[in-house]
């Protein structure tokens, strides 16, 4: 339980409704900002205005899976105002409090390392990033079935990076009966592609491994699909970018070819937001009660 709790939330989009509800069941008290155009009421929540004020007794803020933008502005889907996070609203929080997001642009970096306040970027813990391969894996799979022609099953698919995203879509395609080639940079990933199954090769030959794909799924965050790839891919392929922006896919050159590439960052807040709350939800409960174990206010 997190009885005794301040919280303060600032914006996001539908996984928030998720991650509001499930703190209120756990009896934190939370204050909410940015949900003016919501009318859907949270027993033990409050909303509040954005002011440096309502941070003053808060154990932690949490904000959207994408932070701050460049500038401080807070993402906030249900509301018509700016959210900004400046100076005044940090300075005002306790500073044994935490600042909790899914990953952290440099601007709330800086801000956080400015005013000495732990900063807590939940895209990079492992369980997290293993819970949200699943309805990312599954919202590339409803791309891919939407942008190709051809059934999964039995289709050349090549997923580049078996991280913990890739793994679990290269496992998924192979269930539904792809044929699944996996790029790698490391040995100990080609010896765990090969006992996986999947056909594995080195990143650097992907260009001639892609004569007769029709989809590649891309998880790593860096120029991977390049015009050299892309000129070798037959034109029926499809390219789903699961890297973070701006992903690792030359998308003038692929449109310059008539092949279909799409970036696809977020896709759990997209195609399963109340999944993707709960393990927003789940991550962030067990983050402050460990701290508050840690600071003697539970046993």
């Amino acid at each position: 339980m997190l009885t005794g709790v301040q919280i303060v939330l600032a914006g996001g989009d539908a996984r928030q409704l998720e991650v509001i509800r499930r703190l209120t069941e756990w009896d934190a008290s939370v204050t909410i900002v940015g949900f003016d155009r919501l009318d859907t009421p949270f027993s033990g929540a409050v909303k509040g205005e954005w002011s440096p004020e309502i941070l003053a007794q808060a154990d932690a803020l949490i904000l959207p899976a994408v932070g701050t933008e460049d500038e401080g502005v807070i993402p906030a889907l249900f509301t018509d105002l700016e959210l900004k996070l400046t100076d005044a609203h940090l300075a005002a929080l306790p500073k044994t409090s935490k600042v909790i997001t899914g990953m952290a642009k440099p601007y709330l970096r800086k801000l956080c390392e400015k005013h000495h306040l732990d900063l807590v970027e939940l895209f990079e813990r492992d369980d997290v990033a293993i819970y949200n391969s699943i309805p990312t894996a599954e919202g590339a799979l409803m791309m891919a079935i939407q942008n190709t022609d051809i059934t999964i099953h039995g289709s050349n698919c090549i997923v580049l990076g078996l991280g913990r995203t890739g793994l679990t879509m290269a496992r998924t395609l192979q269930a539904l009966g792809a044929h699944v080639k996996a790029g790698v940079r490391r040995d100990e990933a080609f010896a765990r592609a090969f006992e996986m199954g999947f056909e594995p090769f080195y990143i650097a030959d992907l260009a001639r491994q892609a004569g007769n794909i029709d989809l590649i799924f891309n998880t790593i965050p860096t120029m991977i699909v390049t015009a050299q790839v892309i000129a070798q891919l037959p034109q029926r392929a499809c390219i789903i970018d699961l890297a973070s922006k701006p992903g690792g896919t030359d998308f003038r050159f692929a449109e310059k070819r008539g092949i279909k590439a799409l970036l696809a960052p977020g896709l759990p807040g997209i195609v399963a937001p109340k999944t993707a709350g709960r393990i927003i939800a789940n991550s962030l409960s067990q983050i402050i009660l460990e701290d508050n174990r840690l600071r003697g206010n539970q046993p």
